[in-house]
């Protein structure tokens, strides 16, 4: 990828750091990395320790330096045209991940980022560093439970934009507070979409994310069967984790999925095999004369995220801090899962 081409800021970022661009289309991430990303990014490919996670990792491209700075106060440059660059760069300066951005084929993408593992450290963190993330760990829910809610973001289907949920939030929140947090990432929407921006209050009986805020949340018909399928990916995810063995610091499970209703519809009948694929190919080439749809394909997607400090460590066996994390997962995951299957019994209405 050529470093003149336009990037622009992620709007979808729910965790990690600052910094990371899309490109102009919003298919592939730019990503600022530490050598040890790029390394692993790289081994991912040819290392056979690393081979049952490949399924679970984000498409790499490649690595891309930034030449140097933009001229901002310069006018927009012609289509084709180079961006005017006012300064090199420097010697040391980071290298930029490509990367799929697992976010792009969604319309309206939730998105969680669920911070994995009991350590927050690794072995080169310094002594000050390594008592800070350990108050850390004992402070919020990554100890106890080898998780905490990085952030995330649900759509407003009434305003079309997204409610975003900060970091704070996950740091704030204790062991107990976590099926909450699933239930607020997974709301269950009322039968019709709501009429107006603020939805009525709940009621005493309703279990948590039963009443979603203002138009968030899909129908319970098309909100239990991608939980399912995404707790057996999850199960998956976890099995490949037990055969490396490996020691990953600070990454991540990033979960999303498509709260359209019709698209989450339409991406349900794809995992069965019944969309209709020629349909939506003849909706693809009018594309560039319509309001640009994007093509259907499964409703959510989950992927292991974020790997500035794992590394593979032959005969030492998997991380137990981060296996006991997706564990947690799993069981909120079933959690919510009977909590939906309550919810449409509740109204007498079929789910099976």
């Amino acid at each position: 990828m050529s470093s003149t081409e336009k990037h622009i800021p992620l709007e979808a970022q729910v965790g990690g750091h600052a910094g990371v661009m899309t490109s102009e289309d919003g298919s592939l991430l730019i990503k600022p990395a530490l050598p040890n990303e790029v390394a692993f990014y790289q081994s991912v490919a040819t290392d056979p320790g690393f081979a049952p996670l490949r399924p679970y990792i984000p498409k790499f491209y490649g690595t891309l330096r930034l030449e140097g700075k933009v001229d901002e106060s310069a006018p927009a440059p012609s289509e084709g045209a180079p961006i005017k660059v006012v300064q090199a760069g420097v010697e040391g300066e980071k290298d930029s991940l490509v990367l799929e951005n697992l976010s792009h084929s969604f319309s309206k993408p939730n998105i969680l980022d669920i911070k994995l593992g009991t350590v927050l450290y690794d072995e080169s963190a310094s002594a000050e560093k390594r008592a800070r993330m350990e108050k850390t760990a004992r402070e919020t829910t990554s100890l106890e439970t080898g998780v905490r809610l990085t952030g995330f973001q649900v759509y407003d289907l009434v305003t079309g934009k997204a409610v975003n949920t900060p970091k704070s939030y996950g740091k704030s929140i204790t062991a107990a507070d976590l099926p909450d947090g699933i239930a607020r990432f997974f709301p269950i929407a009322p039968d019709v979409p709501a009429p107006e921006a603020i939805a009525p209050a709940a009621a005493e009986n309703d279990a948590p994310g039963d009443q979603p805020t203002q138009g968030t949340g899909l129908p319970a018909d098309v909100l239990l069967p991608i939980l399912e399928s995404l707790r057996e990916d999850i199960a998956d995810i976890r099995a490949a984790l037990a055969e490396v063995h490996m020691r990953m610091v600070g990454g991540s499970l990033l979960i999303v999925y498509e709260a359209d209703w019709e698209r989450a519809r339409a991406g349900l009948e794809w995992l069965e095999g019944g969309y209709d694929e020629e349909e939506d190919e003849d909706e693809d080439e009018d594309e560039d004369e319509g309001e640009g749809k994007k093509r259907v394909g499964p409703p959510y997607a989950v992927k292991l995220i974020d790997f500035a400090h794992t590394k593979i460590v032959p005969g030492q066996g998997p991380d137990e801090g981060v296996l006991k994390g997706v564990d947690t997962v799993l069981r909120l995951l079933d959690g919510r899962i009977e909590q939906v299957k309550a919810a449409a019994a509740s109204k007498g209405k079929s789910v099976a």
